[in-house]
């Protein structure tokens, strides 16, 4: 068993306006549940967590809840939600809500103090009280209000996105580790190996351009809080599916051990999410993917 613990599926003009960027013409097109069954089934990946993708209403946490109904591999959503005035208890009425694992705001838009709001907060206690994950999609600069607020709550979860998105391509790696390393000192924070390639430049990057970021996860999270996500499609900016599992499987060779690797590929996301799949077939990805 292999757990992609972050992708996308989108309709376009479906209010992913965020998606007219030029640069992400690659990407502005529909991607729906036989497009993820199709990478899956090529790489072997058998479950997965499907992301909210920046459209920010609760139409699409019952547009997605549907997907994972529908789409066996899907085997948890994280949906939209605004902290600061919650609707997700009007999900749990949805087909498929029985899927719902956590929530996500777009907190990268917002200022470094957006997390220190005492709206916020109280939104974020309601969430962990319902026994639900929130996801950190955030800025390297917004690193020490996360760590802030998870020190302040923690009987919530929380799993950071795409390693706080580093600025790969800037160089950005000693004044990431630093606010990384306050977020990954506390017991209820997880965090993705994910979004790295596109962190990166888009045509040239290489694995040795992401490795520093993820020794770095690798030391302060340890494979028992780092999970795998493929961020599939926006990945396709700068690699397709089965070179992003490859890359990872070689990001993570420090790990010699094959059950701390079938951690990174499994075993954490089932834990922190809670998918109800089973750990003990979590195998690390296949060598060669693309067969």
């Amino acid at each position: 068993m292999i757990v992609d613990a972050h992708h996308h599926l989108w309709h376009l003009g479906g209010g992913y306006d965020w998606l007219d960027a030029p640069e992400l013409a690659p990407i502005r097109r529909t991607f729906g549940p036989g497009d993820l069954r199709a990478e899956l089934a090529a790489a072997g990946v058998t479950h997965t967590v499907l992301v909210e993708g920046g459209r920010c209403d609760a139409d699409e946490a019952a547009l997605l809840l549907g997907h994972a109904r529908e789409t066996p591999e899907i085997a948890g959503v994280v949906a939209w939600d605004d902290p600061a005035a919650p609707v997700f208890p009007a999900y749990r009425d949805l087909p498929g809500a029985e899927h719902l694992v956590g929530l996500r705001a777009q907190v990268q838009a917002e200022d470094t103090g957006y997390l220190d709001r005492a709206d916020v907060r109280a939104g974020l206690r309601r969430i962990g009280a319902a026994g639900l994950v929130f996801d950190l999609v955030i800025r390297a600069d917004q690193l020490p209000a996360a760590a802030r607020v998870a020190a302040a709550l923690p009987d919530v979860r929380f799993v950071l996105d795409h390693l706080g998105k580093p600025r790969i391509r800037a160089g950005g790696l000693a004044p990431w580790r630093a606010a990384l390393a306050g977020l990954a000192a506390l017991p209820n924070v997880a965090a993705k190996l994910s979004g790295l390639v596109t962190e990166a430049d888009w045509e040239h990057w290489k694995p040795q351009d992401l490795q520093p970021y993820a020794e770095q996860a690798l030391e302060l999270f340890g494979p028992a809080r780092l999970m795998f996500g493929s961020d599939w499609p926006v990945c396709r900016l700068a690699a397709p599916y089965g070179r992003v599992l490859a890359v990872a499987d070689e990001l993570i060779t420090p790990l010699t051990s094959p059950a701390e690797r079938a951690q990174v590929f499994g075993g954490t996301a089932a834990e922190v999410y809670r998918l109800g799949v089973g750990g003990a077939g979590v195998e690390s990805p296949r060598r060669d993917p693309w067969h």
